[in-house]
This record gives C-alpha cells, sequence and structure tokens, in this order.
C-alpha cells in the first residue's frame, strides 16, 4: 500500500460486509479502515480523518443519519456514500437531504461501488472550480453561453427545463433528491409534480429514446441522476 491511497472508513455493524467491503476495496487500490458502530466511527474519524466514508444507516449505538447529522454539523466535508436497504427510500431521501453524497442498497457489486465512490471523490474536487463546458457523450452544456447540444445539434429549452440540466450538471454523476431540486428551481413549496413534467420535456429534447433515457436517469422514489461527465482530455 502506497502513501498516496485514498483512505476510506467503512462504518457497518456486519462483519460480513465490512470484510467484502475490506478485501474489495482493498483490490482497487484504497486503503480501507473500518468501525462497527458509531461511536468507533466518530473517534477513527478525527484520529485518522480518512478521504471518504462508506457509511451503513443501521447501526446498533446510532443511526447512520445521527452520525451524518453530527460530522455534516462539524463541518465534514468529505465524501460520504450510504449503505442501506433496498425497501429504505425515505432512510436514503433523508441522508442525501442531510448531506451524503451517494447511496447503495444491499446487496451491491464491488464494480458499482466502486464507480459509486469515484464519482464521489471527483465531485468534492470539481466543486473547487465549475467547467465552463459539460460534455457527456453526445450532450454538451455550454454553463456560461447556456447553449445545449446534442451530437453538435443545437436544442433549445425553455428557462426551466435549462436550469434543471445547468443543476444536474453541476452535480454529474450524483443523485439529487426532489426536495433538493425543486428548492433549486422553483422553491420550498413546489409540488414535485412540476420536476416530473419538466423532466418528461427534457427527456424528448435531448433523450435518443425518452423511454430508456441514457442521460437523465430516475433514481426510483429518490431523485435523478445526470450521467457522469466525460474525463478531460490527456
Amino acid at each position: 500500500m502506497t502513501g498516496s491511497a485514498v483512505k476510506i472508513l467503512v462504518v457497518d455493524d456486519e462483519p460480513p460486509i465490512r470484510k467484502l467491503l475490506r478485501v474489495g476495496l482493498t483490490a482497487q487500490g484504497y486503503e480501507v479502515h473500518e468501525a462497527p458502530n458509531g461511536a468507533a466511527a466518530l473517534q477513527q474519524a478525527q484520529d485518522e480523518p480518512p478521504d471518504l466514508i462508506v457509511l451503513d444507516l443501521g447501526l446498533p449505538d446510532k443511526s447512520g443519519h445521527e452520525l451524518l447529522r453530527e460530522w455534516r454539523d462539524a463541518g465534514l466535508t468529505l465524501p460520504i456514500v450510504i449503505l442501506s436497504s433496498r425497501t429504505d427510500e425515505t432512510g436514503i431521501v433523508n441522508a442525501l437531504e442531510a448531506g451524503a453524497d451517494d447511496y447503495l442498497t444491499k446487496p451491491f457489486g464491488m464494480n458499482e461501488l466502486g464507480a459509486r465512490l469515484r464519482v464521489a471523490l471527483r465531485h468534492r474536487l470539481q466543486q473547487q472550480g465549475e467547467r465552463a463546458i459539460f460534455q457527456a457523450g453526445g450532450l454538451s452544456i455550454d454553463l456560461v453561453k447556456r447553449i445545449v447540444k446534442i451530437d453538435g445539434r443545437e436544442i433549445k429549452l425553455s428557462p426551466k427545463e435549462y436550469d434543471i440540466l445547468r443543476v444536474l450538471a453541476q452535480h454529474a454523476g450524483k443523485v439529487l433528491t426532489h426536495q433538493f431540486l425543486l428548492k433549486q428551481i422553483w422553491g420550498p413549496a413546489a409540488d414535485v409534480q412540476y420536476l416530473r413534467v419538466y423532466v418528461r420535456q427534457l427527456r424528448q429534447k435531448i433523450e435518443l429514446s425518452p423511454d430508456q433515457p441514457q442521460y437523465i436517469t430516475t433514481e426510483t422514489g429518490v431523485g435523478y441522476r445526470l450521467k457522469e461527465a466525460d474525463p478531460p482530455p490527456v
């Protein structure tokens, strides 16, 4: 293990899950530390600050939501990726609203987890300076000139459609909850139906097959995710 390896703190009370994550993430080049409960997680995060935290919501001594709020209230800005049961949509939404960067439902694949961790790490770095041009496959967004193109062809969007796409592009690769998008575009009292209508219209304009979107995907019961930006040319 090199000294430059990204340090990940895995917080989960199930030994088989911790072993799975330790073996899988170590194989991907990460330095993995473990905590079986909230108290140990708080201590480890203080004594040996990680670069990213993988956090299970169901812990024996305190909930993952409590831990997440404590860390965010204390000013901890590093990425936190949530692990949750597949049926806990409300818990996932609450965690994302409280400051989690992404989530994965159990059971999960290591390749998918590795991809989510890379997106979360890159997103935190990109927040230091927004790109002027967003490019993902055939989708191009000029965030300065407000020009959207698909395969080089300019697409005309309404102001609200563009605002939704801009916010998604600023957080590309990360799931954004319905409430987050509503607050950003309409304000806290808006109805989620507005969002669904505009996302449907957006897909009609930018997707080759709106019913099978490749750019704006739905996270069922949670929100939407825009395809991650292409890596910058070498």
